[in-house]
């Protein structure tokens, strides 16, 4: 497998629930799936979602998402998720996750965060502290 440069990986087995009529992952679980990968990542930096960014005084929205499709997953196989560093923004972070089975890039797409303030749930700017936990 070929994961990215400065990347994070996790792996999962499709089940059979996630597979459609024509025996291929549905497409809205790839949103799903990033969103196991980025959480796995943020795990892995130390924010255990949800309560890891409340000592920080902020909470993630999801602004956008992009999905771009390569090829199909099918049930039973065994998908490896690449979740390249985020890139930030003033209040957003931008996060690149790739899909592969094997070799085979399957999906690719993005996910961009808004970093809010927990009481106002407005954008503000990310904290200091939480931008170096994603450079160690």
């Amino acid at each position: 497998m070929t994961l990215q440069i400065n990347s994070f990986s996790h792996s999962l087995r499709v089940r059979w629930a996630e597979v459609d009529a024509q025996q291929v992952v549905f497409n809205g679980h790839y949103l799903t799936y990033f969103d196991i990968a980025i959480t796995e990542y943020m795990r892995s930096v130390g924010i255990i979602y949800p309560n890891g960014l409340t000592p920080f005084g902020v909470d993630w929205y999801v602004r956008k998402a992009t999905v771009e499709y390569h090829l199909s997953a099918h049930f039973d196989d065994w998908l490896q998720m690449a979740v390249e560093r985020p890139t930030m923004g003033n209040s957003s972070l931008t996060f690149k996750v790739f899909i592969y089975r094997d070799d085979t890039l399957l999906v690719s797409g993005e996910v961009v965060y808004v970093n809010v303030d927990l009481n106002t749930k407005k954008p503000m700017t990310i904290p200091e502290a939480v931008r170096q936990l994603f450079n160690t």
